[in-house]
Formats: structure tokens, C-alpha cells, sequence
């Protein structure tokens, strides 16, 4: 990826200090020092240079030529949005987020690889800004470079970037709104499993209640932490685990059978143009079916 800027200030400052003001990340700086380019009205300079009124200032980040732990798959993406810094999926029930033993070769970074490829990008490395459980549905944040990357991080870091998730919990009575404050811990006899236990790290989540109904209740839910299984351990906290969760003792259905869980809503700034981003995504079609029948009972 390339970055450009015309020096229209009248005072005379280095480009070390300039690059400074404009707060790039140190280590994609340091990367750039090592393998890519500086120029200044087209010629290669050190950062000590000086750079004055109506200067062009040219940086030239070295190529992402992605991973063989990452091969590409062709597998589809639903894409949502995309621009040459971001892409942004709704992925789709059973899909994890990143290669495992189990699953090496279909991740969502297989299929970004892949369609990267088709595309004929330069910058072929995943970086995957939020992830989903595998059972998860909904909106997920992918950066293109690590620029874009390393800037989407400060914001998640600080709490700028905000999820929504709709929740099909199995308990009737939720007030409007309410704010959960556990600790979540591991549970001891496994690894994959959390609980809430006074040893655990502070984790808070709020919802709003947004319908009931004979066999459960459609929450909307924000994190303000995000530790493992967060909304799936506090709702269980709660009496309430979600429809299909069975590993934290939520019912199954015919209609719903993994935890019903969607992000439906994502709010950031974009990190190249400080531009504000909202994008929402309707509930898939297991979750609509258990409200209609719901409605229908």
C-alpha cells in the first residue's frame, strides 16, 4: 500500500518529525525503514530530510505476500463492504475465523486468501480485526494492510469500535435494559468451557430486551469487554443460556441448532479518513424462524 501527503505548511520540519505528527503506528514505520520507500518529490531520501512548502511526500510500504500456513480456498465470502482498506463480511453459520487442526483449509482467512488471489492484490496477508465463534453469525472487520490494521486496533483498544448482537435467549423475563457485570474465568475441567468465578477477569456486557416470548426473549446486546464466550457465559449467569447453546446448557430446536448469536450492527471510524462507518445486517434465517414461530405459539 502507498500513502501521499502535499506539504503545504510554511515551517521547514524533518520528515521523522513530520511522519510523527501524522501518528503512524512506530512498528509499521520501522517497517517501512527496513523494506520500503521514502521519496520526496519522487527521490529517495532519509527521514533527517527536511521537508518544505509544496513538497510531495511518497510512502511505499513493502508488499504482504501472505502465509503458508494461510492457502487459499475458494469457498465463497459474502462480502458487504470494501474499499482498499477494509472489507467487511457477513459470515455465515460454521465457518471459523481462522485456520485450526480442524479446520486448516476453509477459515474465513482461507477465503479472503483466496478471493485476494482471484483479485489479483498485491498485500495478500488476513488481518482479521473482529472475529466470530464459529457457530456466530454476522458482520465481521477485516483490514487490507497492516496500516489499516494497526490503526483499527488503537480504536478497538480504546473502545471506539462498537458491536451490536442480537441474542435468542431461552429465559421470558428480561427487564428493558440491564447491564451484566461477571468475572469469567476458565472452567477447570476444560479447556474450551468458561464460568463465572471471583478469579476471573472483569467482563461487562449490557443489553436491551427487545421482545418476549413463551420460550425465551430476542436480546440486543453490546460488549464493553470481550473476554471467551462473554455473552454466552453471562447469559447462562443469568438463567437464560441462548437457544442452541448447548454447551452452556441452552435448548435445542428444530429450527435453531448452534447458539443464536448474530452481530448485527458494526460502528467505527474508517482508520485512513476518520470517516464514520455503520453497517447492519438483518438476522439470518434460523433466528427469524424461531421468532415467527415464536409469534405464531
Amino acid at each position: 500500500m502507498e500513502l501521499k501527503w502535499f506539504y503545504d505548511q510554511s515551517e521547514e520540519i524533518t520528515i521523522k518529525e513530520f511522519l510523527r505528527q501524522q501518528q503512524l503506528p512506530k512498528a509499521f514505520l520501522r517497517k517501512v525503514k527496513l523494506e520500503g520507500q521514502l521519496l520526496l518529490n519522487h527521490l529517495k531520501v532519509p527521514v533527517r530530510f527536511k521537508i518544505r512548502k509544496g513538497d510531495c511526500l511518497h510512502l511505499l510500504a513493502p508488499i504482504e505476500r501472505g502465509h503458508e500456513t494461510v492457502p487459499p480456498s475458494d469457498d465463497p465470502i459474502e462480502i458487504v463492504y470494501e474499499d482498499d482498506d477494509l472489507l467487511i463480511l457477513n459470515k455465515q453459520v460454521g465457518v471459523v475465523s481462522i485456520p485450526s487442526l480442524a479446520n486448516p483449509s476453509s477459515s474465513i482467512a482461507n477465503r479472503v486468501r483466496g478471493y485476494y488471489q482471484k483479485q489479483g492484490y498485491s498485500d495478500q496477508v488476513i488481518h482479521i480485526v473482529t472475529r466470530l465463534d464459529r457457530d456466530t453469525s454476522g458482520l465481521m472487520l477485516i483490514a487490507k494492510h497492516r496500516l489499516a490494521h494497526a490503526l483499527m486496533d488503537r480504536q478497538v483498544r480504546a473502545g471506539q469500535v462498537v458491536k451490536y448482537y442480537h441474542a435468542l435467549s431461552s429465559r421470558s423475563q428480561w427487564s428493558d435494559h440491564g447491564i451484566i457485570e461477571a468475572p469469567i474465568a476458565r472452567t477447570e475441567s476444560s479447556i474450551i468451557t468458561r464460568r463465572v468465578h471471583e478469579s476471573g477477569k472483569y467482563a461487562k456486557t449490557e443489553y436491551w430486551c427487545q421482545q418476549t416470548y413463551p420460550n425465551g426473549a430476542h436480546l440486543r446486546i453490546r460488549l464493553h469487554t470481550g473476554r471467551t464466550h462473554q455473552i454466552r457465559v453471562h447469559l447462562m449467569h443469568m438463567g437464560g443460556p441462548l437457544i442452541g447453546d448447548d454447551l452452556y446448557g441452552g435448548p435445542l430446536t428444530k429450527t435453531i441448532r448452534r447458539q443464536a448469536l448474530h452481530c448485527g450492527q458494526l460502528e467505527f471510524n474508517h482508520p485512513m479518513t476518520q470517516q464514520p462507518l455503520h453497517f447492519e445486517m438483518n438476522l439470518p434465517e434460523d433466528m427469524q424462524d424461531w421468532i415467527q414461530a415464536q409469534q405464531v405459539n
